[in-house]
């Protein structure tokens, strides 16, 4: 794609860059030295700029903060042997912020902005892309609606932007997860599809009370009479049950995941038998007593693929193989590394060269 935005660029005077761990990066905690930013008013994108990370004025009205126009994206770049960087599927993330934008009446951002916005910061920071394994620069565009004024109607005007930074793996063990039956993420005819702030508001409580009986994550089930899955708190989420591999059809309560479309394209290729569907409780329940659940995980860009070690619901929890003996998430996730990191050849073109 050729660069087509008028970008203006202001360089930081001091660089965090040497003064920055690389060794200890906990997630979303550490930012790089720029950020990228533009608005929209007058019904078009404009003011283009590259400036250095900090705070941002901001009138205390904004409908953003009141009515909850805001949402974003979440994708990664990655340093490769020879010392490029890509950045992994970014039209796909492209397409969803855009699905984003129209539920919550908020405008489209065209994609070559999206992207040709993301490799401009990326450039202009990639001293900061970490080198070292399982590690990634995170990269964080969103959007929130700007008009000062208290009014329930959709802002006229608002502001996007691209925040980067460093990060290590995001879950550092097995995930023991709770299976929520009462508390709920999304509803039919909502926004649970997209990944509005709001959302995740809203899981906090519910993920709080968890994380103090002991869970890493909640699966998430359906607000009618909790019967099925639909996914986790930070992935979306995927079984191999009885040698196929399953995981909830999207729908406007689900997040339709980058990760989550990378895996089944894999597991279609190697031949291996794929299920979109309603997954019920009951099943994977059943599957883990009887042993025919033979690998869960979360897929997601911050999570990658995360192995789930064992399933609760209602005070009974059922425990799953040893991660490591799991033949198929061990296997994508070696191939998603190969092919993130430019250790294979990228048949897909998923690897966006900045």
């Amino acid at each position: 794609m050729t660069d087509t935005l008028d970008i203006k660029i202001t360089k930081t005077t001091h660089s965090r860059l040497n003064e920055t761990d690389f060794d200890n990066l906990p997630f979303g905690k550490t930012f790089s030295d720029h950020m990228f930013m533009a608005d929209y008013s007058d019904g078009e994108w404009k003011n283009f700029q590259i400036i250095p990370y900090g705070e941002i004025g901001l009138s205390p009205a904004i409908s953003a903060l009141h009515y909850g126009q805001a949402f974003f994206e979440g994708l990664k770049a990655y340093k490769h042997a020879d010392g490029q960087v890509s950045v992994f599927r970014p039209d796909k993330n492209a397409i969803r912020f855009n699905k984003s934008a129209g539920r919550l009446c908020m405008p489209e951002l065209p994609e070559e902005i999206f992207i040709q916005s993301i490799a401009a910061v990326v450039d202009a920071d990639r001293d900061w892309v970490p080198s070292k394994a399982n590690h990634a620069l995170y990269i964080r565009p969103f959007m929130f609606a700007t008009d000062p004024y208290l009014g329930v109607t959709p802002s006229a005007t608002y502001k996007y932007m691209v925040l980067i930074g460093p990060v290590g793996p995001y879950f550092s063990k097995t995930l023991r997860v709770k299976i929520e039956t009462h508390y709920t993420r999304a509803a039919e005819g909502g926004f649970g599809y997209a990944k509005a702030a709001g959302n995740y508001g809203g899981s906090m409580l519910p993920a709080r009370k968890a994380a103090e009986e002991g869970f890493d994550q909640l699966i998430w089930t359906d607000a009618k009479d909790h019967q099925y899955i639909e996914e986790m708190g930070a992935a979306n989420v995927m079984f191999v049950l009885d040698g196929k591999l399953i995981t909830p059809s999207t729908r406007d309560t689900i997040l339709d995941g980058v990760t989550r479309d990378t895996v089944l394209t894999l597991a279609r290729e190697w031949g291996m038998p794929v299920e979109e569907r309603r997954v019920s409780v009951a099943e994977i329940l059943e599957g883990a007593k009887n042993g025919k659940l033979q690998d869960a995980f979360g897929a997601g860009t911050a999570a990658t693929i995360a192995p789930v070690g064992s399933i609760s619901r209602d005070g009974e929890e059922y425990f799953l193989v040893d991660p490591k003996e799991r033949e198929f998430s061990q296997k994508v996730l070696r191939e998603l590394d190969a092919i993130k990191y430019g250790r294979v050849t990228d048949t897909h073109g998923w690897n966006y060269m900045v």
